[in-house]
């Protein structure tokens, strides 16, 4: 590629860069000559390449070049037409990343005297503020794609967006792959219809696909896909990513690296500023207060994650940006591109799950394009040290592993549709023209979208005979618009599509009416608090199972509205422990990496000496599997048989899987208690004597594991469980069927919970292909079930299952096994009874 020309850039702006020390590069010319030629660009570059600033360049020379035109013209005395309004909107998916923004951009206009106004607007935005920007817009606006949704809902949406020329996409990559994505792009075909002429800049440092991040970018035709223009930067310098030589025992499972703490704090001493990413917020509590226990040397260590008070958030920020911060601990809530200071070490604490999310973090030190990041990986279990391992292969190779575009969802588009008919009436064929424009419904049929208008309407067949949920109508003129205002207020109060993680409280009663679990019958509600447990915990039970709780086994009898309640149960072991560890599934690219490490010793040179005996001494005893093979293992243990297997999938794949395989084991006779999974494997247990099953004939392995599990056994499954229930909860609060928050109020979970289940119940009985019901099956089979990675396990493994009966549980099998029994225990106590039990397996296992 040509380098652009310097003259794109005025003399204010050239001299600006000289005073710095700096060289306009090749990718900001480059965004100038698209801009330009009025072209939409995605632009693909490293840190520290001056991405944000290539973004905003087009727009900051236009402004600058408009006031001054208009300055000479009225000098002269000649007549000028006034150009004003909302030049630029920018958008981000975290309101702390437009805030930072926000701040740097001041930064040039100021140094350059530019007459720009630029101003931000989030959920932490005054309404008085929001209410002047509307009226008195300024010339470049940043957001997030929630109030971008807001904005479009008003009627005065027109007369904002008439005058906007660009529309800027940060971290393009982050918003694309969620709901948040789908809403943001449906946002974007309505500003292309109500300003033709405007140009999109996307801006990423991580993308496997960026085809198809092109096409997000503008409006998509029927006849052909339609794909904006890639700029990608020349690389920096290469990342330095190592492991830590940790001088202690590698644990055989856990997730809090509290095995490597001295040596966590020996690298923030060594260093001027440390980033440490955890991959949940309650292990950012727990490694923060280990390191705050042992911080003598008075070092100013923070903590940021998403659940902390705004003021408290922003407080570390501002600590960060002037440099007095010697470490923070993080989650997700600092992956994207905040520019904090002078951060010289990145510490990647657990395992990444994703190639393209360890860049992302790395690329978070050494905001200079010329000089490497570093990081340090810090495994907290053996089996994150293969991850750790081909994850530093990754970024060495440059491979990225972000998910494909999505198609749009369905309660996403109803959400959409009540929003345009709160900002003005329209006709049904101009808005299925203008959604389909938008890249993730290009594909949408007539059908659905005539199906989610009329939902949106009436609350589809079976719920039209109730008033309240007719939220639009059809006027004589064929357009629709909202029934009445209050459907419009109600609108703005419920905006978005996070749904946030519910608790629900554990209530001790009495089982139902002594007649053993699974029985129908009245339960006395009531009943003493044992404490709080997270939704996602009991979505996969069904009446019966038990699971370990405040140091008791108990049974689960019902789930009602916000409460689960359970009695007590007298067996040895709980039917389905408690899962726990990071919320982010393990990356396709990364799993298959691992498989293929394990499959070639010659790379085991790479592992610490420690991993190396592991998997030695389990070729010895067993096998490692291969990179198409599944290798399942079963032996006794006490009065117990299991079976372990190591499909290598990731958390929610084995989930799956292992409810499906224990009812085909209940089918079989062999009598399974429970199962559990991780990351790397799954393992079920029961009273039956596997091994003497499969050697007899009477189970067949590759029957148990066959493709077909994911019709009928999938389907009698899904209809026993809690998990539909809670996933059509979601659509239906994102859809505005059953609104979170009321003018005053916000809608408690015990009302929120009866309306949800009675709709639900409803629907199934009477209309079967409701759109909820469609939107609430697909988010099942994509997030909570992983339902296509585990069809394309089922396929790779068919034919290559290889059998080994043990008297002992293998090494392989220790880390999975110690999750069996598990409480939700956290601190020094967890650790205890974890190193308790591994101390036993790895006896056992050694010999």
């Amino acid at each position: 590629m040509l380098t652009p020309p310097r003259h794109l850039l005025p003399e204010t702006f050239l001299r600006w860069f000289e005073a710095r020390g700096w060289e306009p590069r090749e990718h900001q010319l480059a965004l100038l000559e698209k801009a330009r030629d009025n072209r939409s660009a995605l632009l693909i570059a490293p840190t520290g390449a001056g991405k944000t600033l290539a973004g905003f360049l087009p727009t900051l020379v236009e402004l600058s070049g408009q006031r001054e035109r208009a300055r000479r013209a009225e000098s002269t005395g000649r007549d000028v037409k006034r150009t004003g309004g909302l030049h630029t909107l920018y958008i981000s998916p975290l309101k702390a990343l437009a805030v930072d923004i926000a701040r740097n951009l001041e930064r040039p206009i100021a140094e350059m005297a530019l007459p720009i106004k630029v101003e931000t607007r989030t959920g932490d935005t005054p309404v008085s503020r929001r209410q002047r920007q509307r009226r008195y817009p300024p010339d470049i606006l940043l957001t997030t794609p929630e109030q971008l949704a807001l904005l479009l809902s008003s009627a005065d949406a027109p007369f904002l967006f008439s005058s906007l020329k660009r529309i800027v996409l940060d971290e393009l990559h982050a918003l694309v792959t969620s709901k948040r994505g789908d809403l943001l792009s449906l946002g974007l075909a309505r500003l292309f219809r109500l300003a033709p002429e405007i140009t999109a800049i996307g801006l990423s440092a991580t993308v496997a696909d960026p085809e198809q991040l092109c096409r997000f970018l503008v409006p998509q035709r029927p006849d052909a896909p339609t794909t904006a223009d890639l700029v990608i930067a020349r690389g920096g310098a290469a990342p330095i990513v190592e492991m830590l030589e940790t001088r202690e025992v590698i644990p055989w499972a856990g997730h809090s690296a509290r095995h490597a703490m001295t040596e966590i704090y020996d690298l923030i001493k060594r260093h001027k500023t440390s980033l440490m990413f955890v991959n949940t917020r309650s292990q950012a509590e727990m490694l923060f207060q280990e390191l705050w226990a042992m911080n003598d040397d008075g070092l100013a260590i923070a903590l940021h994650h998403g659940s902390l008070d705004v003021a408290q958030r922003r407080k570390v920020e501002d600590a960060m940006a002037a440099g007095k911060l010697r470490g923070v601990v993080c989650t997700s809530s600092l992956d994207l591109g905040i520019d904090w200071g002078d951060i010289d070490l990145v510490i990647n604490v657990g395992a990444p799950k994703g190639a393209s999310r360890l860049m992302q973090r790395i690329g978070r030190a050494n905001h200079r394009l010329d000089e490497p990041s570093r990081a340090i990986m810090v495994p907290a279990n053996r089996f994150e040290v293969l991850e750790c391992r081909v994850a530093i292969d990754a970024v060495a190779e440059n491979a990225q592993d972000t998910p494909p575009l999505r198609s749009g969802a369905l309660d996403v588009l109803a959400q959409h549709v009540l929003g345009c008919a709160c900002g003005e009436p329209f006709l049904a064929d101009g808005l299925y023209d203008e959604v389909r424009s938008a890249a993730p419904y290009a594909e949408l049929a007539r059908k659905d979208f005539d199906d989610t208008v009329e939902f949106v309407a009436t609350g589809g067949y079976a719920l039209k005979s109730y008033e309240r949920f007719a939220r639009i109508r059809q006027g004589a003129d064929g357009k629709w618009r909202v029934t009445n205002p209050r459907v419009r207020q109600m609108y703005r109060l419920n905006v978005g599509t996070i749904v946030e993680e519910q608790m629900l409280k554990v209530r001790l009663v009495r089982s139902r009416s002594g007649r053993g679990p699974g029985t129908t019958g009245a339960i006395a509600r009531g009943g003493r608090l044992l404490g709080q447990i997270e939704e996602y915990f009991i979505e996969g039970l069904v009446a019966g199972d038990t699971f370990v709780f405040g140091g008791e086994v108990v049974r689960y009898e019902a789930l009602m509205e916000d409460e689960v309640y359970v009695s007590r149960a007298h067996d040895k072991d709980a039917k389905v422990p408690s899962y726990m560890g990071g919320k982010f599934p393990l990356s396709t690219y990364l799993a298959e990496r691992v498989r293929q490490l394990l499959a070639d010793k010659s790379a085991w040179r790479g592992l610490p000496e420690q991993v190396r005996e592991w998997l030695a001494m389990q070729v010895r005893l067993s096998r490692v599997p291969g990179p198409r093979e599944l290798v399942v293992e079963t032996f006794p243990r006490g009065d117990k048989s299991y079976l372990v297997c190591y499909p290598f999938e990731g958390r929610l794949a084995h989930q799956t899987l292992g409810m499906l395989v224990t009812r085909r084991l209940e089918r079989a006779r062999a009598r399974p208690l429970g199962f559990v999974a991780n990351e790397y494997a799954l393992a079920v247990w029961g009273v039956g004597d596997l091994s003497a099953m499969i050697r007899q004939g009477r189970l067949d392995l590759r029957e148990l594991f066959s493709p077909d599990m994911l019709g009928d056994d999938l389907e009698a499954w899904l209809a026993e469980s809690a998990l539909m229930k809670r996933t059509f909860r979601n659509c239906a609060i994102i859809s505005g069927l059953i609104p979170r928050r009321f003018v005053g109020e916000e809608k408690s979970r015990r009302q929120m919970l009866f309306s949800t289940d009675l709709v639900y119940d409803v629907l199934r009985k009477h209309q079967s292909d409701h759109i909820l019901l469609r939107a609430a099956r697909a988010d099942a089979a994509t997030g909570l079930l992983d339902i296509r990675r585990l069809s394309d396990m089922l396929e790779r493994i068919h034919g290559h299952i290889t059998y080994k009966s043990l008297d002992r549980v293998s090494p392989l099998a220790v880390p999975v096994m110690l999750e069996i029994g598990r409480e939700a225990v956290y601190g020094e106590a967890s650790d205890a009874l974890l190193a308790e039990a591994a101390e036993e397996l790895v006896r056992e296992a050694m010999g």
